[in-house]
């Protein structure tokens, strides 16, 4: 596929995940940080859009563990653009 179809693919899922929250949150960060993207973390966040929103974005904020096979660089740049303060 080319890979500006891929993209504009990428991005249109990314931004209509079912919730304006997911959106926001999924889509927003695609549209941060996609151009510097390999093709191995292209791969990697299209395989993390067959995940359910409610998952990636308990992964995202800390609200629940992040399981070993998303839990790296791209996760955590994830986290730091949706970084919520834990309440103490």
């Amino acid at each position: 596929m080319d890979h500006e179809i891929r993209l504009k693919r990428l991005r249109f899922r990314a931004w209509h995940r079912g919730t304006r929250e997911a959106d926001l949150m999924i889509g927003g960060f695609f549209d941060a940080h996609h151009a510097g993207w390999s093709a191995a973390e292209l791969d990697w966040f299209e395989t993390l859009l067959e995940e359910q929103d409610v998952d990636i974005m308990g992964w995202a904020i800390g609200s629940i563990p992040c399981p070993p096979q998303w839990d790296g660089a791209m996760m955590h740049a994830m986290r730091a653009l949706n970084y919520v303060p834990v309440r103490k």
